[in-house]
């Protein structure tokens, strides 16, 4: 049966494939937890969402890493929307990245299961460098949401750190049973902590270079001398 559509919607037959792919990944997510990324997964929400399963199966040609490439955008999109950019902007930096990763796992929280096999299928030998790839564009979501502009080696040392902090938050996230996730809050914010002290010592490893003796000035000097 096709969805209730409101005048401003397109219907599923007017849809792009990358609008297919972003309208169907939730739907086949909540299906996951009993299915797993399979074809039954993705025929069901289509179904759901009243698009044309031969449609579903051209949008996710590539088979179950993307479906999950689609779910976790959808991810992405849902954390940006329950922080915009007035809300982000009257915290710290630390607060930001906090309530970004937090902001993440309650989108992800009603699907643990459907995530718990994502992980499963990308941890995979065939799947390792799109795994990489897709923490890689999440943890960049993250900084550049929380106003991150770095170009140079800080642009990649943020994301390595994020991603494997955010990394290991999920893996206390699945199997956090305490109230209100008390324990995945409680882990976070120690490895945010040890991000921001690590941050605070390379600035002020920096600035300590930046005050040293240039041996290259020094030379040039001798070369060239002020008269």
């Amino acid at each position: 049966m096709t969805p209730d559509l409101t005048p401003g919607d397109v219907t599923p037959d007017d849809l792009t494939l990358d609008e297919v792919r972003a309208r169907l990944a939730p739907a086949i997510a909540a299906n996951a937890a009993f299915d797993g990324w399979s074809d039954t997964a993705r025929d069901l929400a289509a179904e759901q969402e009243g698009v044309d399963p031969d449609v579903a199966r051209v949008a996710f040609a590539d088979g179950p890493v993307a479906m999950i490439d689609a779910w976790f955008a959808h991810v992405d999109a849902a954390m940006a929307r329950a922080l915009p950019p007035e809300a982000l902007a009257a915290m710290k930096i630390r607060q930001r990245i906090t309530a970004l990763v937090e902001a993440r796992l309650a989108v992800l929280a009603p699907d643990r299961e459907a995530l718990r096999r994502a992980r499963a299928i990308l941890a995979l030998p065939t799947n390792v460098a799109r795994a990489a790839k897709l923490g890689w564009r999440s943890v960049d979501a993250m900084w550049r949401l929380a106003g991150d502009t770095a170009t140079d080696y800080n642009h990649y040392t943020k994301r390595a750190m994020l991603l494997a902090v955010y990394t290991a938050t999920t893996t206390v996230f699945l199997d956090d049973d305490s109230e209100e996730q008390a324990d995945t809050r409680a882990f976070l914010g120690r490895r945010i902590d040890d991000i921001m002290r690590f941050e605070k010592t390379k600035a002020q490893f920096a600035r300590r270079a930046n005050r040293r003796p240039s041996l290259s000035r020094f030379v040039g000097r001798l070369r060239y001398p002020v008269v």
